[in-house]
Formats: structure tokens, sequence, C-alpha cells
């Protein structure tokens, strides 16, 4: 079985060569329970599960995910399942066991970020106020995601040799120290809603896969869109997601952007990489006129 390119990390990852060699089995397993047919190759962009395309026994097009079993993906399953089908792929079936998901298949597909950076900013606002609803257990909390980062990040700073500068990280923990306990109405978010994860589709215009869900305020429900580098990778295309975000939702324009940086930073150190284009975004959300 051929192991897609954005899956080779997995290698390197803990336990990452033993789960890469049980797939074959899995895969089979999972096709024979729902009698799959025309199981395709794999999609090469999928970054934290094989996945692949499939036909049920009715003909549906449908989507055979097997996820990499990590933290951020444990309650994927239930968020689609909260959904229903309101702006996100539909959940047809599950086996927590197998960490295996069949989801609806988005026809034709096209990522959003295909679109001009405020057609994409347009469809987001009109899909974003369909995904926050009111959610509570299983899902993770955001308060307690993010004391996982700020307890997290000085260690990852100093073991990457600190990649940026102090007053970096110490702004990045102010503000989750600042959030975290005056947060509004908790609705389930998505921590990593970016323009590649919102795929065109024949059911609805555009439709929310991959999601890493969380039960936090509304003002972080943006926030991936903000730092995504997706719809544009500067200061001014940073900031003017910010803006229009924050306008057109009816957000606290400063807790988006304290939240932004906050995650943000917390994703720019990840075991030995350091990824330079985050701590950019953090750095231009920290230092606007």
């Amino acid at each position: 079985m051929r192991i897609p390119d954005g899956l080779r990390w997995v290698e390197r990852a803990p336990g990452g060569r033993a789960w890469l060699a049980e797939l074959p089995d899995r895969l089979a397993e999972c096709v024979a329970r729902w009698e799959l047919t025309a199981v395709g190759p794999p999609f090469d962009y999928a970054f934290a599960s094989l996945a692949l395309p499939a036909k049920l026994p009715d003909g549906t097009r449908a989507v055979l995910k097997l996820q990499y079993p990590d933290d951020d993906s444990v309650h994927e399953a239930t968020a689609l399942a909260h959904w229903a089908g309101r702006g996100a792929i539909r959940l047809l079936a599950h086996d927590a066991g197998h960490r295996a998901l069949l989801v609806e298949r988005c026809d034709p597909g096209t990522p959003l970020h295909a679109l001009p950076a405020d057609a994409a900013l347009d469809s987001a606002v009109g899909l974003l106020p369909r995904l926050g609803v009111p959610a509570g257990p299983p899902f993770t909390p955001l308060a307690e995601e993010a004391a996982g980062w700020a307890e997290r990040m000085p260690g990852n700073w100093q073991r990457a040799n600190r990649p940026y500068e102090r007053r970096l990280l110490d702004a990045a923990l102010g503000f989750l120290a600042d959030l975290v306990p005056s947060q509004g109405e908790q609705v389930l978010v998505n921590q990593d809603l970016h323009a590649g994860n919102v795929l065109a589709a024949d059911r609805e215009p555009w439709l929310v896969i991959d999601p890493k869900p969380l039960v936090g305020e509304r003002e972080f429900a943006v926030v991936p869109l903000v730092r995504g580098a997706e719809l544009g990778h500067s200061p001014a295309a940073v900031r003017h997601r910010l803006d229009r975000l924050s306008a057109e939702l009816g957000l606290d324009r400063e807790r988006v952007r304290g939240w932004a940086i906050g995650q943000t930073l917390a994703w720019s150190v990840g075991g030995d990489q350091v990824f330079p284009g985050n701590v950019a975004t953090a750095r231009w959300l920290l230092d606007e006129a």
C-alpha cells in the first residue's frame, strides 16, 4: 500500500511506524465491514489520516479515513455528528476502535483558497455562524487546550534554541492568561478551520472537513483563518482577515487577535521543527500599527 507524502512525518513519530504497518489490515477490515467498492488511491494532501475515495454498496461516493491516533482528532466523528451536515461533511459511519470514519465526499472538492481572498472570506462569513453551535462534553474545553499550550511553550522555545524573541513568548503567554478565564458563550469551535479544510460541494456550496474540535468562545473560531497562509501570507493580508472576520461576524477584535497570537505561537514549534511562517504571523499581529 502506498503511503502518501503528507503522511511521511508519521515515520518519525513515536509509534508511527507500527501504526503504518497496521494500516493495510485496518483498511481491509473497514472495506469488508462497510462493503466498500471502488476504493481508490490515497489522497496525497491528507496529513493526519490515510484518506481514500470509495463507494458505498448503493453507489454513494464517500471517503474512508483511518486516523493517526493523536489527541486532536479523537472527537472528529463526534463533531461531525453534532453538526449533522450543517456546514460540514456528513458522518456516514464510525469505528472508534479502528479510528476509522466513513464520511461524505465533497464534489468537486475545490478548496476555499482557490477563490480570491475576499471572495473566500465572504464564504467564510456565511459559513462560520452555522458551525458555532452550543456544545459541551466530550469535547475538550478551549481553556484546557490553551493551558497546555502555555505550559509547553517555554520549554519548546528553549529546546528549539529560542527561535524567536522572548517578548513574543511573553506576550502570547499574557494573552492566554487573560483570555482563558474571561470567555463568552461556549460553542463548538474548530482549531484547524483553515481555507484548505473547506471544500466546494454539491449539497452545499462549501463544507468543512477534518475538524479538530474544542468548546470555546466564538472569537477563537476564526483564528485558523486569520493565521493560515492559504489566503495570503503578509502583514497586510493577516490584518485584513482579522479586520473583516471580526467586524462582519460581530466579534471582539482584540480577543480574536490575542487568541491568534497565542495559538499561532503555540503551533510554531512542533517536536524538533520550527515553523517560521507561524512565528512571522504572530509577530505581525503583535506589532500591528
